[in-house]
């Protein structure tokens, strides 16, 4: 999970709020405090903490408690908007303006400039942009051929040439192709430090690339630190936004993200992983409801929009309602599922379920799970896919010597089926209303 301790931490701090008889100084005292702990602990400004803190203190003493609010709910609204205009308050959107949109990137050596431009032209691609990667980095020698890697996995054109080590000559060699796309990413080179020479070079390819947005790519592990690069870089370069990557696993990421977000530049997307798809737009309010549990539907939703089609939803959507449900629909969602990421960090998402303390244990063993299941479904005839009750005796065997797995995880994949198919069966319209009626209620609009 993104920031797992501060997240935890904070949580916890909330449950006091929830479990608490009322609210008096004593325990809002008590609460300032965890959260004092709690946000430097994750290398969070010292003062910054403290004016947080204190804003919340003041609000919740000061302020009339809203009708139709209870003390307790009020003391967490107020932990929760104070956190949201701690992080920049509002999201920062790049919106695609014009055609060609030019996006640069810029920043130190080690913070995965190369890798960002990725998945930066991943994200644009799946909002339906025609993507290319332009490499300028004439310093690194792997830049290039990294950035070709990235772009076959992608399906994304990737121009540059390694010969060259002039960028402006790089950049005039493929201008022509430019006007073809609708979004450029620009990848650019990086120092140890923000030298004069840096400085030079990324001003030089500044005026001739003329982009529309200019992004720091900076690692959360550098903490506090972010500040003072992001105001040099935004002061010299123009930066118009920050990237910060490494934001799931470092302690000093909370330190990170609050520097840059009271910055000139402010926090655009966020790094949350090392897989492609580990890529977010940043907005300070659904991130500080997936840090206190509150969940963050419109991302799970953005994630599950990308994963299936409508028509695909649709199709499986009329197939549960029929009761027509096999292996075949039972595999396109668990592929589904896969391309959302990993569980754990879907079940951060819904609302309500990262306040359960799911053991990290029982979500590794469901997504092995899923791993075997998806190899088991690869050995399977067409007519066992779509008619899973003939899978049983001499087929169990053959389907686990195919897929490498021992028959019992075949067994398992079988009884999973036959649950769902169970499910399935309950929450068709008929039956729903039966099983509401035994329960004394009934389904809406009856």
């Amino acid at each position: 999970m993104i920031l797992e301790k501060l997240g935890d931490s904070l949580r916890n701090t909330l449950d006091k709020i929830t479990k608490s008889v009322f609210v008096d100084e004593k325990l809002i005292n008590e609460l300032v405090k965890d959260i004092q702990r709690a946000l430097l602990q994750s290398d969070v400004n010292v003062k910054m903490v403290f004016e947080l803190t204190k804003q919340i203190k003041d609000r919740v003493l000061k302020e009339e408690t809203p009708a139709g609010l209870t003390k307790k709910e009020y003391l967490l609204k107020v932990v929760y908007e104070e956190l949201v205009k701690f992080l920049g308050e509002k999201e920062a959107k790049i919106e695609i303006t014009k055609k060609p949109f030019r996006i640069m990137l810029v920043g130190l050596f080690g913070n995965g400039k190369t890798t960002t431009a990725g998945k930066l032209g991943k994200y644009f691609l799946k909002r339906g942009h025609k993507v290319a990667l332009i490499s300028l980095d004439v310093w690194r020698p792997a830049a290039y051929e990294q950035l070709v890697q990235l772009g076959k996995q992608l399906n994304l054109p990737v121009f540059g040439n390694p010969k060259q080590k002039n960028p402006i000559k790089i950049y005039e060699e493929f201008e022509k192709e430019f006007s073809k796309y609708d979004v450029l990413i620009f990848d650019t080179a990086g120092r140890d430090a923000l030298s004069e020479e840096l400085i030079e070079e990324l001003n030089k390819i500044n005026k001739k690339v003329k982009p529309d947005e200019s992004l720091l790519v900076i690692g959360a592990d550098v903490g506090q630190a972010a500040e003072r690069q992001a105001t040099a870089f935004h002061d010299t370069c123009n930066v118009t936004g920050v990237i910060i990557t490494k934001l799931d696993g470092t302690a000093k990421g909370g330190g990170a993200l609050i520097a840059c977000s009271i910055t000139k530049a402010p926090v655009k997307f966020i790094g949350v992983g090392e897989k492609i798809d580990d890529f977010e737009s940043f907005d300070p309010e659904r991130f500080v409801g997936r840090l206190l549990g509150m969940g963050d539907l419109q991302t799970l939703l953005e994630k599950a929009r990308e994963a299936i089609t409508e028509d695909e939803a649709k199709d499986i959507g009329d197939k549960l309602l029929k009761g027509d449900f096999n292996l075949i629909d039972l595999y396109q969602q668990m592929e589904a599922m896969s391309k959302m990421g990993p569980l754990s960090k879907i079940v951060e998402m819904i609302p309500g379920f990262s306040q359960v303390k799911l053991p990290k244990e029982a979500v590794k063993v469901q997504e092995e799970k899923l791993k075997k299941w998806k190899h088991i479904m690869n050995s399977c005839t067409k007519e066992e896919l779509e008619d899973p009750e003939t899978i049983s005796g001499s087929r169990i065997e053959r389907i686990a010597r195919g897929s490498g797995l021992s028959t019992g995880d075949v067994k398992d994949l079988v009884k999973q089926y036959k649950q769902s198919k169970k499910m399935v069966k309950m929450m068709k319209p008929g039956n729903m209303e039966k099983m509401m009626k035994k329960m004394g209620g009934k389904l809406p609009g009856m």
